[in-house]
């Protein structure tokens, strides 16, 4: 089965810009657009895709708000890629820590583009891990998010399980974790979704901002 997409963004050249570069790839289907996110909700329940490609910054409801709104109302919603201009955008961390699950740079090349909706629709790996971590020292809290704080606390986490968490913040994969630990790829996958069930986070992308910002992981 092909991954979905829709695409939201209000210049129409990178809405046809993204489709063309999506749809020359066999396992990739763009299902729809939008020019904001304030159509974005009706549409997610119409077409059901798995991976909505969202502008940041949209006139009348941009990424942030659309991200929250979405998650918020929608019954088992999709993967949340949004789109920016900028890489060092306080906009973009506010939609990561809204609980999108990684973003992509306008700029990118047609390999890239592609890269970044595989990898967000089979989140087995994070997406820009430095970028994101750069992000966590422009924009986050740095430790004094007590609310992280008192996450990371309660989650009680095991040895092996903060130890996955440190190497999720660092970008490997489940198999690359995996090697790195000497286990299999099953057994971490049974550790990532143990970090992101006590964490109470949606994805490893929601689970490394915690990490960032309760001050479990330092993103210096």
């Amino acid at each position: 089965m092909p991954v979905t997409v829709l695409l939201v963004d209000d210049e129409p050249l990178v809405r046809a810009g993204l489709r063309a570069v999506l749809e020359a790839q066999p396992d990739i289907e763009v299902v729809g657009e939008a020019a904001d996110g304030a159509a974005v909700i009706p549409l997610v329940r119409q077409l059901r895709p798995d991976v909505v490609a969202m502008d940041v910054r949209m006139p009348l409801l941009d990424g942030i708000d659309a991200t929250r709104a979405v998650l918020r109302t929608v019954d088992d919603p999709p993967k949340i890629l949004v789109i920016t201009t900028f890489e060092n955008d306080e906009y973009v961390y506010e939609a990561l820590r809204a609980g999108a699950d990684g973003f992509l740079l306008k700029r990118a090349r047609p390999t890239e583009i592609v890269h970044a909706v595989r990898l967000v629709a089979e989140g087995e790996s994070l997406l820009f891990p430095a970028s994101v971590r750069q992000l966590a020292v422009e924009y986050g809290d740095d430790g004094g998010n007590r609310a992280a704080r008192a996450v990371m606390e309660r989650a009680q986490l095991t040895e092996r399980e903060a130890e996955v968490l440190r190497l999720m913040a660092r970008g490997l994969s489940n198999a690359e974790i995996a090697g790195r630990l000497i286990v299999g790829t099953e057994t971490v996958k049974s550790h990532v979704s143990a970090v992101l069930a006590k964490l109470g986070a949606r994805d490893r992308t929601q689970a490394v901002i915690a990490a960032y910002e309760s001050g479990f992981v330092a993103p210096g």
